[in-house]
């Protein structure tokens, strides 16, 4: 059987962790959680996801937005309002994303929130679990 994998070298592995994150945008508490799953990825920092009711909804909007990660799946993306509407409000568009249906190498992510570094503050306290093993 043909290898379909796209890069036998690339690993992605999602770790549950009990470390802290804490998320800021603008300023603004976005989220706060003690229930992350840590993303590691061959070639990028890992990344912390957030269970949604970890993340303060109601400062995002869905958007049109998804792109396909063949490691991964079909993500969805959300832009920060900060809780502003109107013509006035600043919007930080497609800051955050999400995997309602990843692939099932990475399903402790479902429906988790990932926050991009150059927009968010991401504090991190506590001790990472252990890398996986190359």
């Amino acid at each position: 059987m043909p290898n379909t994998h796209p890069d036998p070298d690339h690993r992605v592995t999602a770790v549950p962790s009990t470390q802290h994150i804490r998320v800021e945008i603008d300023g603004q508490l976005v989220s706060s959680s003690s229930r992350p799953v840590l993303v590691y990825e061959t070639g990028l920092p890992v990344r912390y996801y957030l269970p949604a009711e970890d993340v303060n909804l109601t400062l995002f909007e869905p958007t049109d937005t998804h792109t396909t990660c063949p490691y991964k799946g079909e993500a969805s993306y959300w832009s920060f309002h900060g809780g502003n509407t109107g013509a006035d409000a600043a919007v930080r568009t497609d800051v955050a994303w999400s995997y309602q249906e990843p692939l099932q190498s990475v399903l402790d992510i479902k429906r988790y929130l990932s926050f991009y570094d150059n927009v968010a503050d991401i504090q991190v306290t506590g001790e990472a679990p252990e890398p996986p093993a190359v």
